[in-house]
């Protein structure tokens, strides 16, 4: 398949947010997961402080990240994922989206939450912590537009504390990066 680059999600407001927190959260020699990486430009600047890894099920992102040096995984979140990682770094698709509203290409995967914009954000919570190393955290981006409450409370009933580290208004909503830990 040849590479498109207009099929990989290229950084916007949110990712500029949650590489902030990133860049902030990252310790170095630290063990680094970023889950559907994109075009990579977190990963990229993460791995001259950590050991990163990513994923992307996006073949055209998977593509774009290895131009970068990074070692990915192409994968529906953590399929085949089988270490543990000290921080988790996650833009999902939160956008709420109809069915009647859907593309079908590529870049879809990286924009469509599903009608109420958290489907992919609930498989996630569901599977973070058998990757999830002891004391490690998560880094999570979400919108308003996803509900910051249901998405809190979808973590707490997966065991997971949150708390919200950044914030930053765009337009009609509002960004938040969430550090996500296992509750103790």
């Amino acid at each position: 398949m040849p590479y498109n680059s207009s099929q990989v999600y290229q950084p916007e407001a949110d990712t500029y947010l949650l590489l902030d927190a990133a860049r902030l959260e990252v310790k170095p020699g630290e063990r680094v997961l970023e889950v559907g990486t994109g075009s990579g430009i977190i990963a990229a600047e993460l791995a001259a402080v950590a050991d990163v890894v990513a994923t992307d099920i996006n073949p055209h992102a998977a593509l774009c990240a290895r131009e970068k040096g990074i070692d990915i995984v192409r994968a529906d979140l953590f399929a085949g994922i089988r270490d543990t990682f000290d921080l988790i770094i996650f833009n999902p698709p939160y956008l709420p989206t109809l069915p009647n509203e859907r593309i079908d290409d590529w870049l879809e995967y990286a924009l469509d939450g599903g009608t109420s914009g958290r489907d992919v954000i609930m498989k996630f919570a569901k599977d973070a912590g058998r990757v999830l190393a002891p004391g490690g955290r998560i880094l999570l981006l979400i919108s308003s537009l996803t509900g910051l409450p249901e998405v809190r409370d979808l973590f707490f009933r997966n065991n997971f504390t949150s708390e919200i580290i950044l914030k930053k208004k765009i337009e009609d909503e509002d960004l938040y990066v969430l550090r996500l830990v296992r509750r103790t």
